[in-house]
Parts: C-alpha cells; sequence; structure tokens
C-alpha cells in the first residue's frame, strides 16, 4: 500500500553498480591481499565519503549477513560479496546494523547494512568497501568494471557481468 510490500522476484540484469559514494579504486589497489590479488574474485573498491550508505550493486537475493560482510545471488546465479572495511571482521558486527536478512531480495540501490564509520576508524582499520564475484570464473562470466580512480555516487553504473 505504501511501498512497503516486500519483493519476491528477482531483475535479471546485467548491470553493476557503485556500492558506495566515494573514490572508486581498482581491486588490485585495496589494502588487502586477498582481496587485491583476486582470490574472491575480479572487481571493485570503494574508499567511502563520510556517512556513506552501503547499497546493493546488482538486484539480488540476500545469501550471507554478517554485519561486516552481505551476500547476493542474481537471477544468473552470480554471486557477489560486499566486505565492508579491512579486517572489521576483529569488531565482531559492533560497527554494522543489518538492513536486510538471507532470502530477500533487494534491488541495486536499496541500503543493506547501516556503517558506524567512525567507530571502525576509531578502531585503527581503513574503511574500504570491496565488491567481489567469486564464482564469476567457475561460472565463465565476462566482467567489464570500469575502475579507473574517480569519485563516483553510490548507485552510479560501473560495469556488467554477463554469462
Amino acid at each position: 500500500m505504501f511501498g512497503f510490500k516486500k519483493k519476491h522476484e528477482l531483475i535479471d540484469d546485467e548491470r553493476i553498480f557503485a556500492v558506495a559514494s566515494g573514490e572508486l579504486i581498482p581491486l588490485q589497489d585495496v589494502d588487502d591481499p586477498v582481496f587485491s590479488q583476486g582470490m574472491m574474485g575480479r572487481g571493485y573498491g570503494v574508499n567511502p565519503v563520510e556517512n556513506a550508505v552501503v547499497q546493493a550493486p546488482v538486484f539480488a537475493k540476500v545469501t550471507l549477513v554478517q554485519g561486516h560482510a552481505i551476500g547476493l545471488e542474481r537471477a544468473d546465479g552470480l554471486q557477489f560479496l560486499i566486505h565492508i572495511g579491512i579486517d572489521t571482521v576483529n569488531l565482531s558486527g559492533h560497527s554494522f546494523k543489518p538492513i536486510v536478512a538471507e532470502g530477500d531480495i533487494v534491488e541495486a540501490g536499496d541500503e543493506l547494512v547501516k556503517v558506524d564509520w567512525n567507530e571502525i576508524t576509531n578502531h585503527g582499520l581503513a574503511k574500504t568497501v570491496m565488491v567481489v564475484m567469486p564464482n564469476e570464473q567457475k561460472l565463465g562470466a565476462t566482467v567489464t568494471i570500469n575502475d579507473h580512480v574517480r569519485n563516483i555516487e553510490a548507485g552510479a553504473e560501473i560495469g556488467t557481468a554477463t554469462r
């Protein structure tokens, strides 16, 4: 009635959007070797602006909610992992308040988690948000991301992933 109806169908969309406002950087420039060396798949990073909103970079079903990490799966089976901050797993979820739950259907641009960026900074941790596709090679996906360094707004289209 008021637009609060739960979404029940995945939208098949190959576009990839910016997960947050800030400085877009290539994944290889992220200060975490697991991500920068591509061990978790291809993707990109964003050094978020103050009070940035972390939002869905694709239309997908939520498959994982762990505070600092959100897992998504598109209609075509391609998985996306959003990892908020570097070494933030050590915060035991204290800086994160998930807005979504496993099984939810999200649209690109939907807020996923509220983040206390100050707490992350106060613990001396980097706030970089990484988006990777852990199963893109297994599925034979073709990924194109315009990840040259620049300031970007959340929700800006930055690439595609096709199967």
